[in-house]
């Protein structure tokens, strides 16, 4: 364990938040690998650098958005696995039955919030629609097989994007700060849902109320998915589950009235 940790309060939450299986989040007591500061904060600018090449590069299909949407992901990963070196799989771990139901779980609930969170803000601030889908289904069937296929490798990103930055500000909160593992947990969990709603503005025209809102909302569950599992491949799976729904309902509709 990283040297003056010891102190800090490790109080878990419930099981109604925390499974009572004994893991704990890596990295931010130095355990499986101690990841310094100064390299949490590489790994953060890596989480921009690929957001940048997501949204920067000149893509104008779906089968030329699989090299943006594949860069978002792997410009953070080697860098956090430059760091942490064999100890990056702390980040995964082997799904079971429990898994695939929490990422069930955690769809529907996601689903319920944002509901709700939506109806609100669209009755007193409006809302724009995602984007994503538009003219896809005349793209044919191989644009229709690369947006899928893009798309999960995009949203594996997103979860990238907003875990490392979690575990980053978890470790800084209760390292550097001395604040207990509770207090760092939910300033992480609320910082890094600030964090990926303001990423999502320009999606939805800069609708401030949507973003931080309900995109903020979403990502409170989904990043309360890994906090129950500590595996990022289970929110991954609640986050896959919820917007290829919303895609596959969004081109159904499309097809219905062309």
């Amino acid at each position: 364990m990283a040297s003056g940790t010891e102190i800090q309060p490790k109080q878990r939450f419930g099981r109604l938040i925390e499974r009572a299986d004994g893991r704990d989040f890596p990295y931010y007591d130095g355990e499986p690998v101690d990841v310094a500061g100064w390299k949490w904060g590489l790994i953060v600018l890596a989480c921009v650098v690929g957001f940048s090449a997501l949204i920067f590069y000149p893509a104008t299909n779906d089968l030329q958005s699989l090299v943006p949407r594949i860069l978002f992901p792997a410009i953070p990963l080697t860098v956090f696995i430059g760091f942490t070196g064999r100890y990056w799989k702390a980040l995964f771990n082997r799904l079971t039955g429990v898994d695939y139901l929490n990422m069930v779980v955690f769809w529907l609930l996601n689903l319920v919030v944002t509901s709700g969170v939506g109806l609100i803000v669209m009755a007193l601030f409006g809302a724009n629609a995602n984007p994503a889908t538009n003219g896809l289904i005349d793209g044919g069937p191989l644009q229709i097989v690369a947006f899928y296929a893009g798309t999960g490798i995009q949203l594996f990103g997103e979860e990238i994007f907003t875990i490392l930055p979690f575990l980053a500000v978890m470790y800084l909160l209760f390292t550097k700060a001395k604040l207990s593992r509770k207090t760092s947990v939910i300033l992480a969990w609320l910082i890094t849902a600030a964090w990926f709603g303001a990423a999502h503005l320009p999606t939805y025209g800069w609708n401030f109320a949507q973003a931080f809102l309900v995109i903020g909302a979403a990502r409170l569950v989904l990043t309360l998915a890994y906090m129950r599992t500590k595996n990022i491949l289970v929110s991954t799976g609640a986050h896959v589950l919820n917007d290829w729904t919303t895609f596959t309902i969004a081109l159904v509709a499309a097809g219905a009235a062309a």
